[in-house]
């Protein structure tokens, strides 16, 4: 007999209730990242470039009152900067071509305030063209940071006016200086300020459309990619790339960003400046923690008063690269040697990320064996995961097989684009990458092992 009435209303009710859970739960593994998300998280590391006004001050925070004629570099030198950078392992630069205080480092018509009022070249300078240029001769993305917040601009007051004012310069860079890498959108300063961001991404979107917008979670449905939350270099806890924003779910994965000098993301000519540079250690600390994390690691650089890298900021960069290649390189993946007949698991070992060991298909949970040949000794493990089809992994373990038992070494969540795990030294021929739990089927671009010393 049918049901009617309020028994049929209730079920009603309770379905309808429980309905929005249910769609969030299955929505989490169904979100997938575009192509161009996949593409910018396989970049893994860039730098941004903060030379300015500040430069000149001895500042972090211009507050739009200095000077033009403050801006007067005697020797600017981007292929510099990208030769320095590169050799750290660096693919793509980013430029602040704008910061708060409004200073623009392009001959703008929109405003007064840009290298045309400085002495530097003669007023005819661009130093957005100088960098895209020298990115793209030594093989690097370009990217662009507009700062919203103005704080030099007399129409910021106007929010009207400040928005045709802010979409008139991005009508000047967007389209002129090559496919952009990434844009920064920077909501610093700008509390209580309301700023017309679907006008902003229309005017990007119409000449790049493949460029990777970066923005805080505050400007959720604006942009492709995240911020960490903090400028120290750590991603925190497990990194999932889809997040849940007010019961909406992206794919938005994690830029770490951070500077190379700690504490200032412009030069300065105070002593306290070349105390700050970073270690060798303490970058590599940085990029497990960022990269090594499934994150994009963001290292600010910041020229000097001449228009260069410091020496010692150079000397520092490829000293950085060569340690990243002798902890991480593929000449050092242990797994790369190993006798694998079968074509799936040799896909996981061949230091090919265009490659990947598939686990049985719909399946939750799978085994990666991996047959070393002879034994091995390693302490370290880096795992990744083909993420074009989302993020499945949700946990997974690493053991060795050791004197007949195997032996669990690492217990962990969320693989992601990378994740490397470090544990006790142990010597094995015989390892295994567990998929203790999968929504929908894993897939590993590569299982690589290292003996790292620490």
């Amino acid at each position: 007999m049918p049901m009617h009435g309020p028994r049929v209303r209730l079920l009603a009710t309770a379905i309808l209730l429980l309905a929005p859970l249910l769609s969030l739960a299955q929505s989490f593994a169904d979100t997938k990242p575009s192509p161009q998300q996949v593409a910018w998280q396989d970049l893994e590391f860039g730098v941004i470039i903060h030379f300015g006004t500040n430069t000149f001050l001895d500042r972090e925070w211009g507050d739009g009152t200095a000077s033009p004629t403050v801006f007067n570099p005697d020797h600017v030198d981007p292929d510099q900067w990208a030769r320095a950078v590169k050799a750290a392992g660096v693919r793509y630069m980013v430029l602040v071509a704008k910061h708060h205080d409004g200073f623009a480092l392009w001959p703008t018509d929109q405003s007064s305030y840009s290298v045309k009022a400085s002495p530097w070249l003669h007023g005819k300078g661009d130093l957005v063209r100088m960098t895209s240029e020298a990115a793209r001769r030594h093989g690097l993305g370009f990217g662009i940071y507009l700062s919203p917040w103005d704080r030099h601009e007399p129409r910021y007051g106007n929010a009207h006016a400040y928005d045709q004012f802010y979409l008139a310069q991005m009508e000047e860079l967007v389209p002129h200086y090559g496919p952009l890498t990434e844009w920064w959108l920077d909501g610093a300063g700008s509390a209580g300020h309301v700023y017309d961001f679907p006008k902003y991404i229309e005017a990007l979107r119409t000449y790049q459309p493949n460029t990777m917008v970066f923005a805080d979670v505050g400007l959720f449905d604006y942009g492709d990619v995240r911020w960490v939350g903090n400028e120290q270099g750590v991603i925190e806890d497990e990194n999932w790339n889809v997040i849940d924003r007010h019961g909406q779910l992206r794919w938005r994965p994690v830029e770490v960003d951070t500077p190379l000098h700690k504490d200032h993301w412009f030069f300065s000519s105070q002593p306290d400046f070349a105390a700050s540079l970073k270690s060798v250690d303490a970058l590599m600390t940085t990029w497990e923690n960022s990269v090594g994390k499934g994150g994009q690691l963001m290292l600010g650089i910041a020229p000097d008063r001449h228009g260069l890298i410091p020496e010692a900021d150079v000397r520092r960069l490829a000293e950085f690269g060569a340690a990243l290649k002798a902890r991480y390189g593929n000449d050092r993946n242990l797994a790369a040697h190993a006798p694998v007949g079968e074509a799936n698991v040799r896909a996981a070992v061949d230091n090919d990320p265009a490659t990947f060991w598939e686990a049985p298909q719909e399946s939750t949970h799978a085994t990666l064996d991996l047959d070393l040949g002879h034994d091995v000794t390693f302490n370290s493990a880096m795992s990744m995961e083909w993420l074009d089809d989302g993020q499945h992994v949700r946990n997974y373990a690493i053991r060795v097989l050791d004197h007949g038992q195997w032996r669990e070494v690492v217990r962990a969540q969320a693989i992601g684009h990378m994740k490397i795990d470090h544990f006790a030294k142990v010597t094995a021929q015989h390892v295994q990458l567990q998929i203790l739990s999968s929504t929908g089927t894993a897939r590993i671009r590569e299982l690589k092992l290292f003996d790292v010393e620490k």
